[in-house]
């Protein structure tokens, strides 16, 4: 029997969407569909409670936040550590997003806001590396993101995996089962339609036409397998 994969909350689903769509780890465990039979457990790393022992789970998958991990908060710190000891003991871990970004950080990469500028809607991803977290990808492939930050320097020893036009540090591998994420293979295209409208006015602020982003966002189903290939081979290893 396997143990459960555990989502490490850092972030909640901006609201009003949250509202009609409900929070990440629901919208992970939808993506990961069939390709994960096992049992699922969420901690709030936020939160005082104590982190999970490593021991109780399969793998762990970090979420996104609209937090920055240049906050520096003590639960970002706790976190870090979390996921040095994760990877050290070689448990399978996915970063999404500001977990991509905590995870580098983490293992002292740097984090930074990105000078090219904000990078939301469904962006074009080029994989640049052979991994099976790509596996019958193209290797173009459409991706929904959502953030400002950007992994601006890599931790040593990590492999670059993919890039986009604003942000060249899209995916990157550490050691055996470490994979993360700058994009969010977990949200579809309406609810990356309702993103947009929820950050127009910031878009808008900042130079961006977000009718135009609005009208060009799809669903993104080669970025959610990338979450599906994960489990299917780094957790279940049924391929």
């Amino acid at each position: 029997m396997p143990k459960p994969i555990l989502i490490l909350r850092t972030g909640d689903v901006a609201s009003p969407i949250a509202e009609a769509r409900g929070q990440y780890p629901q919208w992970i465990r939808d993506t990961a569909g069939e390709a994960w039979s096992g049992g699922w457990i969420e901690h709030d790393a936020r939160t005082d409670a104590a982190l999970p022992e490593l021991e109780s789970a399969e793998a762990i998958v970090i979420t996104g936040s609209s937090h920055s991990v240049t906050e520096r908060a003590p639960w970002m710190l706790r976190a870090e550590a979390y996921a040095r000891d994760a990877i050290a003991r070689n448990v399978p871990l996915f970063g999404i997003c500001f977990g991509h970004q905590l995870v580098a950080q983490a293992l002292g990469g740097e984090v930074k806001k990105n000078p090219l500028g904000r990078e939301i809607g469904t962006v074009r991803v080029r994989h640049t590396g052979d991994d099976p977290i790509f596996r019958t990808l193209p290797e173009y492939f459409d991706a929904n993101a959502t953030h400002t930050d950007t992994v601006s320097r890599l931790p040593e020893g990590a492999r670059l995996l993919a890039g986009s036009d604003l942000d060249a540090t899209q995916a990157f591998a550490i050691g055996e089962s470490t994979r993360c994420v700058q994009f969010h293979p977990e949200i579809d295209g309406d609810a990356m339609r309702r993103y947009v409208l929820a950050r127009a006015h910031l878009i808008e602020a900042e130079g961006g036409n977000a009718t135009a982003i609005h009208d060009r966002v799809t669903d993104a189903p080669q970025a959610a397998e990338i979450l599906r290939n994960f489990v299917r081979h780094f957790v279940a290893k049924t391929v």
